[in-house]
């Protein structure tokens, strides 16, 4: 029998380290595959004693998620054993929509998306920085742009913070149409538009209209600090958006089925947002706001976000969002993620405004910043527990109305049929 030499050995090993070379992909990407099946096919069956579905609260109902989206709510006793790959019982807890965030600026602020998640917020809809499709859902945060803020050449923001990233300066009819045009092409869901002269006491935004007058106030003596704030209001205004300007970017924007969202926080800049038909103010303005603006805004059927707890400080928002409510105008949640003073996620405190300066009850709050944002955003049953909703969703232990807080810490965050966070028991 003939021996191997040295050089045949030496050939067969390269051979077989071909073949498993060859082999070894092939075998990883079945492996990838169905194990992505199995994640995907995964099926949720939820027990609260109390359930928000985005309306209304019930009692007594089990919910189930399969393939990413509610399939049925009803009692427990009408579920059996084998109807989900994961049982969660959660006691006393209360199963809610995951929150929708209707003013934020994560990317500009570069705001981790995942902490947001966790923290109970499941869709954004960032409003001031790169544009970008819409993405996520899927066990991460879905996230809406609005792409850069369109402003008049040397406006807000620009002369506080720049313009890469944030703002489009536009001097034209023609400009602004272009803009708009390309904003949409990029995946733009809203168009925003600035119209902020500057100088309103309280706003987070002018304690930048003169930083050296700031700095100064806070070093002398009482009558100097009442010198510098007075001498603040005689600040140049910054350059604002014409009223054609914007009609043009309104009309632009309708052409393309796209709300315009204008920020706004005195009476011109709402003045020429009404008159140009703007859909949307991104903020309860922060300067008291005469009423017969406020009955003209909600004859247009202007919708408020309302960022009342970043604009606490501002005299006016007491009485603008008391008006406003009053009125029967529409209020949507919305916290301006990123700001300072802000959570990253769920703010409990801009419920609670809404409860006390809109007269809001609990449900009418939530359900400002679930079903009724889901229903203003276009996307069908989002921020609802219904069957076919997207199986985004929350619980926190304990009577809600009495433990408002543990919000912004959820025990359970589901982000289209996947668990991001779960303190509870499951039962396979």
């Amino acid at each position: 029998m003939k021996t191997p030499n040295f050089t045949d050995t030496f050939s067969n090993c390269i051979q077989h380290v071909r073949c498993l070379l060859i082999a070894m992909p092939i075998v990883i990407f079945f492996s990838v595959q169905v194990y992505a099946q199995e994640i995907a096919s995964t099926s949720l069956l939820l027990h609260a004693a109390q359930i928000f579905d985005g309306n209304e609260m019930r009692n007594g109902v089990s919910v189930l998620v399969k393939d990413g989206k509610i399939a049925k709510i009803a009692s427990r006793g009408s579920f059996e054993a084998g109807d989900a790959s994961i049982d969660i019982n959660l006691g006393e807890a209360t199963l809610l929509p995951g929150f929708i965030e209707l003013h934020a600026h994560l990317t500009f602020q570069k705001v981790p998306e995942d902490i947001v998640l966790r923290h109970g917020v499941t869709t954004v809809r960032d409003v001031g920085g790169p544009v970008h499709q819409p993405y996520g859902g899927d066990s991460s945060l879905r996230v809406l742009t609005s792409g850069q803020i369109i402003t008049a050449p040397h406006g807000y923001p620009i002369v506080t913070m720049g313009a890469k990233d944030l703002a489009i300066p536009v001097a034209s009819e023609a400009e602004a149409r272009e803009a708009v045009r390309r904003l949409i092409g990029e995946g733009a869901v809203v168009i925003k538009i600035a119209l902020e002269p500057g100088g309103e006491p309280g706003a987070p935004w002018s304690s930048h209209h003169d930083h050296a007058h700031h700095d100064v106030a806070h070093t002398v003596q009482a009558d100097s600090r009442h010198h510098a704030h007075t001498a603040a209001h005689h600040q140049p205004a910054w350059p604002m958006l014409s009223e054609s300007v914007v009609k043009a970017i309104v009309d632009e924007a309708h052409r393309h089925q796209r709300k315009v969202s204008a920020h706004v926080a005195e009476s011109s800049g709402v003045q020429i947002a009404l008159n140009a038909g703007v859909d949307e103010w991104a903020h309860m303005p922060c300067d008291l706001i005469p009423e017969p603006l406020l009955q003209q805004a909600r004859a247009q059927n202007v919708t408020i976000i309302s960022t009342l707890d970043t604009l606490s400080k501002c005299g006016g928002i007491a009485h603008n969002t008391t008006v406003w409510a009053e009125l029967g105008g529409e209020l949507l949640y919305g916290a301006e993620i990123a700001h300072p003073d802000i959570p990253w996620g769920i703010d409990a405190q801009e419920l609670m405004y809404l409860m006390h300066l809109a007269k809001m009850q609990l449900p009418d709050a939530l359900r400002a910043a679930t079903a009724k944002a889901g229903q203003y955003l276009g996307i069908p049953l989002l921020g609802t527990i219904q069957p076919g909703a997207p199986a985004d969703l929350i619980a926190i232990r304990g009577n809600l109305e009495q433990q408002l807080k543990r919000l912004e810490y959820p025990d359970l965050v589901i982000s289209g049929g996947r668990i991001v966070v779960n303190h509870f028991n499951a039962l396979p």
